[in-house]
């Protein structure tokens, strides 16, 4: 079963919530399933929202700790709505040492908006990261796993343009 072959953008809660109950049917008696479902039910809703834990957790018999951790573990999941666009700050020791610092302090002025949070109309996540793996072209950032190297701080509202 193909669970995310069509955009869900324009379903109902109920019919979400119908689909993750099916998703859970028939991974019901796999075991370490947890995590498989779980990144349906985000690919789904696009995050995990305390309700869609408690559901899951009621659904698959388990208790809501277990959820909210592995939730809570993996930088994967998200339990805010996320934007169109993931921008990730590099800050790894090349990265930092070279701006790195400069450029999160740059986006989340422009954007306004903090590390780990989404803009009011829903177009960018500010992420940081350890490391890109740019680090002779620091510092870098990526915006949906495209990476933008020897990035500064003037050099931002020109790269984000590309994305409006």
């Amino acid at each position: 079963m193909n669970h995310q072959s069509k955009c869900c953008c324009l379903e109902t809660d109920e019919q979400k919530y119908k689909k993750i109950e099916e998703i859970i049917e028939e991974y019901k008696d796999k075991e370490g399933s947890l995590i498989q479902i779980l990144h349906f039910a985000q690919g789904i809703f696009g995050y995990l929202p305390l309700e869609l834990q408690e559901f899951i957790a009621k659904k698959q018999n388990i208790p809501l700790s277990e959820i909210s951790g592995v939730v809570s573990f993996y930088s994967f999941f998200s339990t805010q709505p996320r934007g169109e666009n993931t921008i990730r700050v590099c800050l790894g020791t090349a990265c930092y040492v070279r701006g790195g610092k400069k450029i999160v302090e740059k986006l989340k002025e422009i954007l306004d908006v903090n590390v780990g949070d989404t803009t009011i109309d829903r177009k960018f996540t500010l992420e940081v990261m350890r490391c890109i793996g740019a680090c002779g072209l620091a510092p870098a950032i990526s915006i949906n796993d495209k990476v933008y190297k020897q990035v500064n701080p003037d050099k931002l509202k020109s790269i984000l343009e590309k994305y409006y």
